[in-house]
């Protein structure tokens, strides 16, 4: 980017600032005291692809994906399954959301690097797209398991929601010591 699209920059990084303030809906609608930012899952999901094991993926494309992903929910919100929008309704305005995004970096060399990153996880047909969705999911539950703990509450939706679908077997085996985990707090409680 040249210095004369600094003020796209900042109009850019304005929008960025939108998922630090912006609550993650399932867990407001949860009744979870304080519930992490979109930015927050963001970020903890760029470091677990930082820690992911495995040469045959692009470990920097995984982190960029990762802190990229959500990027359009900056300006559509954070569209969960219960709230009544279908799945071609919410990509459709999270498509929008991001070609505006686009447009406000002048279509930039990294506007687009931004840009393919969002569609190659939308499309979900690459070995980095499937472990950032893994990611994605495994953090939702990791963070489920930490409410549940500090706010004393079951979140059972979350983790029924998850059961099966993880692809990476790093990442199942970190859901895999999620689980164990939370069954030895249930099993706590019972006795």
């Amino acid at each position: 980017m040249s210095a004369n699209s600094a003020s796209s920059v900042i109009d850019f990084l304005s929008i960025v600032e939108r998922l630090k303030r912006t609550k993650r809906t399932g867990w407001v609608n949860s009744g979870i005291n304080a519930p992490e930012s979109i930015a927050d899952h963001m970020h903890r999901m760029g470091i677990m692809a930082m820690l992911v094991d495995d040469r045959t993926l692009d470990q920097a494309k995984c982190v960029k994906m990762a802190i990229v992903h959500d990027l359009a929910e900056a300006l559509v919100g954070d569209i969960t399954p219960f709230d009544g929008v279908s799945k071609e309704k919410k990509r459709a305005l999270e498509h929008s959301g991001m070609q505006q995004i686009i447009e406000t970096l002048g279509h930039s060399a990294q506007a687009k690097e931004i840009q393919a990153l969002w569609l190659e996880y939308e499309d979900d047909l690459t070995a980095e797209a499937h472990l950032v969705h893994d990611l994605d999911k495994c953090e939702m539950i990791q963070q489920a398991l930490e409410y549940e703990q500090s706010d004393n509450t079951q979140l059972d939706s979350f983790f029924e929601s998850t059961r099966g679908i993880f692809r990476h077997p790093q990442v199942q085996a970190w859901v895999d010591e999620i689980y164990r985990r939370r069954q030895l707090i249930i099993d706590q409680k019972k006795d």
